[in-house]
């Protein structure tokens, strides 16, 4: 498999509750049934979804009349860039990501592993933030 895309699904902090990695060129529509359905069977107090333009079709309907959440795909507007509601959630979550070491490059060899790095990567940052943020090291003490 030559590139991954991440599919995941975050909470309004930002955290991840389910992801998927996949190949490059597998659409985001192919990949959403592995995130969504896990997601909204465990999760019964959901109430909206937000996605982007890559997940519209049949999905949207489905959801909505197999579950009764509201799926609402954020349409872009015009050429160019333009700022998306809640989008900065996620590309905040892909950032934290990206600062762990071991996902900025692509070692595994399996996208399950790669996946796992990426769970490993969000139990670190909680446990930054039980923590209070703060690193802590050993110092010698005369």
């Amino acid at each position: 498999m030559k590139g991954r895309k991440r599919t995941a699904l975050v909470d309004v902090l930002g955290l991840i509750l389910k992801c998927h990695v996949g190949a490059a060129n597998q659409a985001e529509v192919k990949a959403a049934p592995w995130v969504l359905f896990e997601v909204l069977e465990t999760h019964q107090r959901m109430a909206k979804i937000l996605a982007d333009q890559g997940y519209q079709g049949d999905l949207e309907e489905d959801i909505e009349a197999v579950y009764g959440v509201e799926f609402e795909v954020v349409e872009h507007k015009g050429k160019g860039f333009s700022v998306q509601a809640k989008r900065w959630i996620v590309e905040r979550t892909w950032a934290w990501l990206e600062n762990n070491r071991g996902l900025v490059r692509d070692y595994e060899r399996l996208p399950e592993n790669h996946e796992g790095m990426v769970y490993a990567a969000m139990i670190r940052l909680m446990l930054r933030r039980l923590g209070n943020n703060r690193r802590t090291r050993k110092t010698k003490e005369a």
